[in-house]
């Protein structure tokens, strides 16, 4: 199995070992690393039975205002940013995320905000008989999952986790 780690994250696979299903033909990923799981299988050759995407970094449905806050957060405490960044991930469970924090760049945040998700490579992959599960929070503090269900319906099996926030935990 192929795991792509979110933002600013590094060895958080093992909160989502109830979703995983491992495999040599699985490739998954959480957040930022859905978006990079989705991108690996794309233009991989090998062969992938399965995608899963946990709690994928959905932003296109956000306003140019919302991604340059973001940004500016960022750059003006970069630290303090990381903090509620890691606390909202967690809600509302009371996982410390802290023990899967890893080094990250205004690079990182800039492209997962400006990501585009793009139906036609959705078609792509489903067509090349990959089977996309995509994992989703009710109540997620980074994305509108509600936003996300929908894009994601017609190309994938979207489960909706009940009073679960972005790491598919709840309280």
């Amino acid at each position: 199995m192929k795991f792509f780690s979110g933002f600013c994250l590094n060895n958080e696979m093992e909160l989502f070992k109830e979703f995983l299903i491992p495999s040599d033909f699985t490739v998954a990923g959480f957040s930022k690393g859905a978006i990079e799981a989705f991108n690996y299988a794309l233009g991989s050759k090998r062969r992938i039975d399965r995608l899963q995407l946990l709690s994928p970094a959905f932003f296109q449905n956000k306003n140019d205002k919302f991604k340059r806050l973001q940004l500016i957060h960022f750059k003006k405490d970069k630290q303090k940013y990381i903090e509620n960044f890691l606390k909202n991930v967690a809600y509302p469970s009371k996982i410390d995320m802290r023990n899967f924090l890893n080094e990250c760049d205004i690079r990182d945040l800039e492209f997962l905000l400006e990501y585009k998700w793009m139906e036609n490579d959705l078609k792509n992959l489903t067509n090349r008989g990959v089977l996309i599960e995509v994992y989703l929070g009710e109540k997620d503090k980074i994305v509108d999952s509600k936003a996300a269900s929908e894009f994601f319906k017609d190309f994938a099996t979207v489960y909706f986790i009940k009073k679960a926030g972005h790491i598919l935990k709840g309280e």
